[in-house]
């Protein structure tokens, strides 16, 4: 592995501490790199203390970057120095083995010839460009003469753009959803509302703290780049904001479709109430003309079977009557 040049990193205001060693028996680094046209790229996914030890022998970033690295509960920022500027973002990752959105964060050092990305997780879109770079010559010539500026723009933008497969995802699962609701399967869609509602909720905590991030960049970024790329951040600003815009939609929507759902299911849960307040109403003179016949004293035609045929028909026309009285009226 050809060493890097060590950068004269500071900043003012932090201590320094002593740096981490490799102990002798641990794991070999995994560390992935590029080189060409005066850049290198460097990428280490899932950094292990072999890593950092690597990092700290050929880098000299500030000990809390690297402790911002391997923390797993980082938010996204930048922080600017003298000579590199360090930034954190998250993007969402399916998870497979739980069927749910979590957050994936990528960890990128940038500096007048170098950028480093470590991703805590995969994530494709970072992954396939950096193959791309070492596989072509072509596309490694392109990416890396226009400096590191465009480099990150990138990786970034690729990064974003991979959020928009899975919110088209998230938009037909809605689609279908209405269309379950009004087929007459509301009960089955109600854990389908409740998981896409919880992937948009995932969806904009991973989304919204970048908001801030992203327009620091545009402020940052000037640093690597030159003046006819300016415009390409803009871009990373406008693909974030369509993001945020389509997430708020999907919370109209799913919320909507929430509402309508139960609103559907009260709607037949009244309907089933409605025919069986009706059947108890229609049976209720029924059984008060049975129970007046049926009691054990002597009673009008007692012991004739003329008598039970004449009650017999009027419990037939009884029930005829308010049968149709409720039919009329529109409760049956």
């Amino acid at each position: 592995m050809p060493n890097l040049p060590k950068p004269r990193l500071r900043r003012s205001g932090r201590a320094r501490v002593e740096s981490f060693t490799q102990a002798p028996s641990a794991a070999e680094p995994h560390v992935e790199l590029i080189d060409g046209g005066g850049l290198r790229w460097v990428f280490i996914e899932r950094p292990g203390p072999a890593d950092r030890a690597w990092l700290e022998e050929h880098f000299e970033f500030h000990p809390l970057d690297y402790e911002d690295v391997t923390s797993r509960n980082q938010r996204p920022k930048i922080d600017e120095y003298p000579d590199y500027l360090f930034i954190v973002l998250h993007f969402p990752v399916y998870d497979k083995q739980i069927g749910r959105l979590n957050v994936g964060e990528l960890d990128i050092f940038i500096g007048a010839d170098f950028i480093v990305t470590i991703p805590n997780t995969p994530l494709p879109p970072v992954r396939y460009l950096f193959e791309r770079c070492r596989n072509s010559e072509e596309q490694r010539d392109q990416l890396f003469a226009s400096g590191p500026g465009y480099l990150l723009y990138r990786i970034v933008d690729d990064s974003f753009d991979y959020c928009f497969p899975m919110l088209r995802k998230m938009g037909n699962k809605l689609d279908r959803i209405e269309e379950e609701i009004f087929e007459g399967r509301s009960q089955e869609v109600v854990r389908d509302i409740s998981n896409v509602k919880q992937e948009i909720i995932n969806f904009r905590k991973i989304i919204r703290p970048q908001r801030a991030v992203l327009r620091d960049l545009e402020r940052t970024k000037q640093r690597y780049l030159t003046q006819d790329l300016d415009i390409y951040f803009d871009d990373i600003v406008d693909a974030s904001e369509r993001i945020w815009d389509m997430l708020e939609n999907y919370k109209e929507v799913v919320e909507a479709l929430e509402d309508t759902n139960e609103s559907v299911l009260s709607h037949r849960l009244n309907d089933v109430l409605r025919v069986l307040t009706a059947f108890s109403v229609i049976m209720l003179p029924l059984t008060l003309i049975a129970s007046i016949w049926g009691m054990n004293v002597g009673v009008p035609g007692e012991g004739s079977r003329a008598a039970f045929w004449v009650i017999l028909a009027l419990l037939v026309v009884v029930l005829v009557g308010m049968a149709g009285l409720f039919r009329r009226r529109g409760w049956l």
